[in-house]
């Protein structure tokens, strides 16, 4: 049995019993109820993941993922593929905005190449999982091998196992890729039917000229790949990017586990859609951390069924509104684990 079959197996849906006991409890501290708006939604729902009330976020974890993209041999980026290597080797000086937010909110972060154009030097904090020299351009075959596919899927859910059994009870999924804006284009195309224009974005700052070109390409792909857009493991291996199939892989894990996993932006919530639409149950287990100014973030949020903690305009990546995501829900669970009740408190209740 693969990996993926295993997890699939582990991930069951979350129990709305414990969230009804959670939201009991929820009465019973030392607030007017509801006060806390959607801080107790998420203190409720981490419960029933959890199962337990004596939930804990204190030790978060956001994996990473790095990868390039055969497709940007038809121009679809600003930016030369070269860039993806650079920004990991930036990652790991800790210069990059990611880093920056990491600390400022005690966040580990773990970097992982699985498919970086070019060869890495091994460095500290940089995990190997190199499956190839980027994906091939799915504007002439499919991006990935279905081994490959199942390779990356298979090491990202063995990462989540290891950072949850090393005590990490809180997953973050961020990416690195030059190019991967467009494969996220062309997976939101192929999930909701919408128009390919209307899911097209500048992404890492591209003109009408590479815009024209990303959605030309995503049509070709389309029709190109049409016979397995039906699978979301078809979307995956025609049209995803290594890191893609990663971050899939690695909310796949972290449900398989039980422990609350974050999404970052456009990308990374491509990759939570696909994970939704191999199991289901596997959405109660995401949080979208923030709305992608990304004009195709909205029809992932609505796969996902999730409404994004934060709105902040932010449209970098690697995994930056992850990391804010995951103080909302420390806080959260805070509030829920640290305050009195009335009773404890000797404060009347209502």
């Amino acid at each position: 049995m693969t990996l993926l079959a295993e997890a699939l197996q582990e991930i069951r849906p979350i129990d709305s019993r414990w969230i009804d006991s959670a939201r009991e409890r929820q009465l019973q501290l030392t607030k007017p109820p509801g006060s806390l708006g959607r801080l107790e939604e998420i203190a409720n729902r981490c419960v029933a993941i959890r199962k337990t009330f004596e939930i804990t976020a204190c030790h978060p974890l956001i994996a990473l993922f790095a990868a390039d993209h055969g497709v940007c041999a038809e121009g679809v980026s600003a930016y030369p593929q070269e860039v993806t290597a650079q920004m990991v080797l930036n990652f790991l000086a800790g210069g990059a905005a990611i880093n920056a937010l990491a600390r400022a909110c005690d966040i580990q972060l773990q970097v992982v190449d699985v498919g970086v154009a070019s060869l890495l030097p091994s460095a500290p904090g940089l995990v190997h999982r190199r499956l190839r020299s980027g994906t091939r351009n799915f504007c002439v075959e499919p991006a990935m091998t279905e081994d490959e596919m199942h390779a990356a899927l298979a090491a990202a859910i063995e990462l989540a196992h290891a950072s949850v059994a090393d005590g990490c009870d809180l997953l973050g999924t961020g990416e690195m890729g030059i190019g991967n804006t467009t494969s996220a284009s062309a997976i939101a195309a192929a999930l909701t039917h919408q128009p390919v224009d209307a899911l097209v974005g500048p992404g890492a700052g591209a003109d009408d000229a590479i815009m024209r070109r990303k959605s030309a390409a995503i049509e070709r792909a389309l029709a190109l790949h049409s016979a397995h857009l039906s699978d979301p493991l078809g979307v995956l291996r025609t049209l995803g990017g290594f890191e893609i199939a990663a971050m899939c892989g690695f909310v796949l894990g972290a449900a398989a586990c039980r422990v609350p996993v974050v999404t970052d932006g456009f990308i990374a919530t491509a990759a939570a859609a696909l994970a939704v639409a191999i199991s289901p149950a596997a959405g109660g287990y995401i949080f979208a951390s923030h709305r992608s100014a990304e004009p195709g973030h909205v029809c992932f949020l609505r796969a996902i069924d999730q409404e994004p903690l934060l709105d902040l305009g932010m449209r970098l990546g690697e995994g930056t509104g992850a990391a804010l995501g995951m103080k909302i829900i420390q806080a959260a669970i805070a509030a829920f684990t640290q305050m009195a009740t009335f009773s404890s408190a000797g404060v009347s209740s209502k």
